[in-house]
Order: C-alpha cells, then structure tokens, then sequence
C-alpha cells in the first residue's frame, strides 16, 4: 500500500488538474455557445442557395460547363481537404478525421496516390503535423485560418483552391471533416466541393421553363464562386464548431474521471490512515506489555 505521503500527492495532482478541466470546459462551452449561433443561422442560407445552384447549373448544356466549375473529368488529380482542429484535448475529433482521410486514400485514390497525382490541404495543425511526418505531398497548411475565422478569410482561401481547379491543377476537390449536430456529437463528413455535381432533387424543386437573362452560363459564372465560398466558409465553420463541443464533452468527461479518482484515493488515504493508527497503538500496547513483564 502506498504511503500517506505518496497519496497526499496524488490527490493534490488530480484536484489540480480536475481545476484545470474544469475550467477548459467552461471555456469550450462559452465558444460553442459562441460559434452555434453562427452555424445554426448560416445553414439554411448555404442550403438554399447550394439547391439553387445546383437547379441552375442542371440546365447549362454540357459543352457550355466543361471550363466552369461543373466539368467533368477523369479524377486523375484529386486535393483532399482535411480539416482538423489546431489544439488536442477534444477526443477522438482529430483522430476520426485523419483515419477517414487515410481509408479514402487507401480505398478510393491509391492510384493517384501511387502516381503523385494526390495532394493533401490542411486546415488544422494535428492534420499538418500528421501529414507532413508521413511525407505525404501537402499542398498548403491553412492552420492560421482558425486564428480569425471570418467569411472573408475563409473566401480568400477558397478562391485560391477554386482558381487550382479552373487552372486544371486539380480534377477533384474534397472535403473531410466533422460536422456539428450537437454538444456531444459529430458527424463524420465526406464531401464534394469540385466539381459542382448535379443531384436529382433540383429537377424536381425547378421544373419549369425559365428565361435566363443575361443567359444561363453567365448566371452561373456569377452565382458559383459566390456559393462555393459559402459553402467552404459553412464547412469550416461547422468543424470549428464541433471541436469546441467535442473539447466541451472531453473535458466534462475528464473532469468527472478526476472527482472519482480524488474520491478513491481519498478512501485509499483513510485505509491507509487508519492502518497507520492502528498500528501505532499496537505498538504502544505491546511496549506497554513489554516494560510490564
């Protein structure tokens, strides 16, 4: 058994870093409450403009798409990108991300990924970190973006990713990343942000015949960027979002393992204590017994 002293310690240690929990979770909790706002009043918009998008864009004839956004192609050049958070301490948030990356490389793009035609864009340190240790071809870290999370930052970012792919860099461009749906949980995410792809739902919600002024593809010249940058913003938006609620759980989580560690070794210690007295008094009686015969 440990001694009183070692125990002491111990319990001194877990109380400390209960506080220290304690208070990361407060903090988690004011940012969450925070970004939710954001998150929760940008979705709807993002969703209806994305159906309109998607409406219009199902109209522009195929020879008029193939230099926009919505060509299509043999996916011989793919960007990943992997969205993680900057900081630990939120459970598996990091972690299911950079393995759903890795199941897609492995399942979906070997191929170009053997040939050197798969890159990898970071918004995150822990994907950077991880990445960039396996050699893997890193197109650029956005790390920074988390720094100032602002509609204007994240735009000019996904300008620079939109110009890759009308200059033919890419032939593919995808998200990977955690997307909020409460407190406690997240949501895996795998999605496509290039090529603009047609869903079948939009034929049914803008059936009609329209007149396009000043003609469809203009239309959608104008209308694209300006979606696909709320889209990137709503994406990482929703990351950031789920990682202060995975930290919040995280350290509730943390914080209640610590009160019920501090409550063992706190009957560890009395345990302890009490055969230490015990001892003690047997001690006495038997010198008491000694000095007596």
């Amino acid at each position: 058994m440990a001694s009183l002293k070692e125990i002491r310690r111990r319990i001194t240690s877990v109380r400390s870093t209960s506080q220290i929990t304690s208070a990361m979770k407060m903090v988690a909790a004011a940012r969450l409450r925070k970004a939710q706002d954001k998150i929760v009043r940008l979705r709807p918009y993002a969703s209806k403009l994305h159906e309109l998008l998607i409406g219009i864009n199902n109209r522009i004839e195929e020879s008029e798409n193939d230099q926009m956004y919505g060509r299509k192609s043999d996916n011989s050049k793919v960007l990943l990108i992997v969205v993680t958070s900057n900081r630990g301490l939120c459970g598996s948030f990091n972690a299911s991300v950079i393995k759903k990356a890795l199941g897609i490389i492995e399942e979906k793009y070997s191929e170009q990924y053997q040939k050197n035609n798969l890159w990898i864009m970071t918004i995150g340190k822990k994907a950077w970190e991880f990445f960039r240790k396996r050699s893997y071809q890193i197109y650029r870290d956005s790390s920074e973006l988390f720094d100032d999370l602002t509609f204007q930052n994240s735009a000019d970012l996904a300008a620079t990713v939109m110009e890759a792919f009308l200059n033919k860099e890419f032939d593919r461009v995808e998200f990977i990343y955690n997307r909020f749906r409460n407190a406690a949980v997240q949501d895996l995410s795998y999605e496509t942000f290039l090529p603009v792809e047609s869903e079948g739902k939009s034929d049914e919600v803008y059936e009609g015949e329209y007149i396009f002024e000043p003609s469809k593809a203009e239309i959608v010249n104008e209308l694209i960027p300006k979606t696909l940058k709320i889209q990137f913003y709503r994406t990482v938006l929703d990351s950031y979002v789920a990682e202060h609620g995975a930290r919040m759980t995280a350290m509730h989580k943390a914080t209640d393992n610590a009160k019920e560690l501090i409550r063992d070794l706190n009957l560890e210690y009395n345990k302890a204590r009490q055969a230490s007295i015990t001892n003690q008094i047997l001690e006495v009686v038997n010198g008491a017994e000694a000095l007596s015969g």
